[in-house]
């Protein structure tokens, strides 16, 4: 598949001290210093096209972090997509992610959304986890370890004293692992979470 490097940035990729790639950044960017990357050419993008075909450009160990605001959830191919982050992050390095939270209304609104997230969602990829709930693992782990995981409470405009009053409940049930764990078993469809925000560190080894 074509790829289109607006600003010659693949060429570039060893002159810079850093590299940061923020996937699937739309018309914003969350992190101005990343590499943006879409298939949509918005004048923030830097790299057009597929983004596997956009990491496929990307040599092993080559990028200190990779960031994806809300962009997760509509990738059919999530294993893949996570194989190939793996190959391209440094030893140490961050890949941030961000989701709707699968009791979120709006999860349901947006047809282009395919994936479900809830806080054991990686933990199906990596050999070790935060959570005392653990899940089966469908082939080899990945070389990435869960660092945080937060559950994110709030509501969009107009809804100002619902976003006062759910980010009490965040507070509360971001306190601890058992209470998140506690929450998502028991409360998500009382109190619906907004979304979630994970960290994973890359690490030397899978187990």
């Amino acid at each position: 598949m074509n790829v289109k490097d607006k600003h010659g940035v693949l060429a570039g990729l060893k002159d810079r001290q850093s590299v940061s790639l923020e996937l699937g950044c739309g018309n914003r960017k969350q992190v101005v210093a990343a590499i943006g990357v879409d298939q949509l050419d918005h004048p923030c993008v830097d790299l057009v096209g597929d983004v596997m075909a956009v990491l496929g450009h990307f040599p092993d160990a080559s990028v200190d972090s990779v960031h994806s605001f809300h962009f997760f959830e509509h990738v059919a191919d999530l294993s893949t997509l996570l194989k190939e982050i793996n190959r391209i992050l440094k030893k140490g390095g961050w890949l941030e992610v961000v989701v709707p939270h699968f009791s979120s209304p709006y999860f349901y609104s947006d047809f282009t959304h395919r994936v479900f997230f809830g806080l054991y969602s990686f933990d199906y990829f990596v050999a070790k986890t935060l959570f005392a709930r653990k899940v089966p693992k469908y082939g080899e782990p990945l070389a990435f370890e869960v660092m945080r995981v937060d559950l994110v409470f709030k509501s969009p405009r107009p809804f100002y004293i619902r976003h006062v009053l759910k980010g009490v409940l965040g507070s509360l049930f971001n306190s601890c692992n058992y209470m998140r764990e506690l929450y998502e078993e028991n409360f998500c469809y009382l109190f619906p979470c907004y979304e979630l925000r994970y960290e994973l560190r890359r690490t030397d080894l899978a187990s």
